[in-house]
């Protein structure tokens, strides 16, 4: 083993020594993780139990070829290579790396002194290498792919003990609409502590990109609307406009209810988005942005299950563009104009129902089942359960995260901060002015709030 696979676990002092043992015991299967970070112990736990990462893999795997991004990603790239650049200079004689990765955790350049980048080089951290969680374990850069917000990662904190001698910060530039990374940002520096400016150098790069993005998506959900609004008078059948994720941006009042979302309301801020939860609607939208970016006249259709459908619905699907930029599709439902989606493109592969969701009490993980679970709640950057055990803090970085994993289980988002148990509501209380609040059950007689606008999908589904 080299210089840079070595590791002195005495070496980072106390605190470096206990998280290290805590590593070498979790690692050999126990599941307390004293002195151990939340964010840290969650993502061990994906490492081992999900991605089943070899925990003594001595570097990064090469990076598995990733379909073309979109110009628009290849701006956001040249934006961050700028802005690496740029935080290289900043670090002056600071052993460190810079780098910058896609949406996969592959590098796609660094920068820094030459004597560590060929340290970084024996550990493939490198362009074209794979740093994601679920390819080389915990670290700076797949970390805050998978969390929100900058990653700090130190000594043992690494997954892979041949990444032990390194401190990596990372954090990742996330489309403003979807919530899904783009690329990320990580600066890595062997052996040493990085300087106390470091996450501000990082979230001020990231803040920039994204700045830019956010006037973007502002201006591509305006003009969807507008193109809505137009294609609404002259059609008789329900109607939606859809992001090219299949994120609602409005529908009418029939959409609203085959798809789950607010009716004929559209959001202040026009970044917003609502989930429907379908998976087929999800995977027509993506074959409808891979048709129009060839034929921008194509309009396509196929049937999906919709929400309280026992049978499958027909829709027709018309990509919208600006400026010759594609910024979503209008989706008419129980049509079928247009060419018929190829079956394997229409259906999304089978969701795997979750069995168990995780919770963290200080450091140690709670393993919940479902029925466990009463309501989760977003609060600031966290999420919080309400369980048979306690509020818990969520293993899961956000609520629509969160709602997605779990929409197929019974439980249904009904305020922008809630997503409850439908099996766990005792009593429906209503306001002097019709609101609604959901008791739930349990010795607590805890109470959610039902926004206006999610209220008709709450009534739905209690068959009110």
């Amino acid at each position: 083993m080299n210089e840079a696979h070595r590791f002195d676990p005495k070496a980072a002092g106390p605190a470096g020594s206990a998280v290290f043992a805590a590593w070498e015991r979790f690692v050999q299967g126990e599941d307390q993780v004293p002195g151990v970070r939340p964010v840290v112990a969650i993502s061990w736990h994906r490492c081992r139990e999900q991605y089943r990462v070899d925990p003594h893999l001595t570097e990064a795997p090469v990076a598995v070829a990733e379909r073309s991004p979109t110009p628009e990603h290849d701006v956001v790239f040249a934006e961050l290579g700028f802005r690496a650049a740029s935080v290289a200079h900043q670090m002056g004689s600071l052993p460190g790396v810079v780098s910058v990765t896609d949406a996969a955790g592959r590098i796609l350049g660094d920068w820094g002194d030459p004597g560590t980048l060929a340290r970084a080089a024996d550990l493939n951290l490198a362009p074209w290498f794979c740093w994601s969680e679920c390819a080389a374990g915990t670290n700076g850069m797949g970390t805050a792919l998978e969390a929100h917000g900058p990653v700090l990662i130190s000594g043992a904190e690494h997954w892979c003990q041949a990444f032990h001698n390194w401190v990596g910060a990372g954090i990742a530039v996330r489309d403003v609409v979807t919530g899904e990374p783009i690329g990320g940002l990580n600066l890595s520096c062997w052996r040493s502590q990085l300087p106390p400016s470091a996450g501000g150098w990082l979230t001020k790069a990231v803040a920039q990109t994204q700045s830019a993005l956010k006037r973007r998506a502002r201006d591509s959900g305006a003009e969807l609307l507008a193109a809505y609004t137009q294609a609404s008078v002259r059609s008789s059948t329900p109607l939606a406009a859809v992001d090219t994720a299949g994120k609602a941006v409005i529908a009418d009042d029939t959409a609203s209810v085959l798809m789950g979302v607010p009716a004929s309301t559209p959001a202040i801020d026009s970044t917003l988005r609502w989930n429907p939860g379908l998976p087929e609607l999800i995977a027509a939208a993506r074959h409808a942005s891979k048709q129009a970016a060839h034929n921008p006249d194509w309009v396509g259709s196929t049937q999906i299950f919709t929400h309280l459908a026992d049978e499958p619905t027909a829709i027709s699907i018309r990509p919208v563009f600006s400026s010759a930029r594609l910024i979503g599709h209008l989706v008419s439902f129980g049509v079928s104009n247009g060419v018929q989606l190829p079956q394997a493109e229409a259906a999304a592969s089978p969701r795997v129902r979750p069995r168990r969701v995780v919770g963290m009490r200080d450091s140690r993980m709670v393993l919940l089942h479902l029925p466990e679970v009463s309501f989760a709640e977003s609060e600031g950057n966290d999420v919080w359960l309400s369980t048979a055990q306690g509020r818990l803090r969520a293993a899961s970085p956000s609520l629509d995260k969160l709602d997605t994993e779990l929409a197929e289980a019974g439980f249904l988002r009904v305020h922008r901060r809630y997503v409850v148990n439908l099996s766990r509501i005792r009593e429906i209380e209503r306001g002097h002015k019709g609101e609604l609040r959901l008791v739930m059950d349990g010795r607590a007689n805890e109470m959610v709030p039902v926004s206006r606008r999610n209220a008709p999908a709450v009534r739905r589904a209690l068959d009110l």
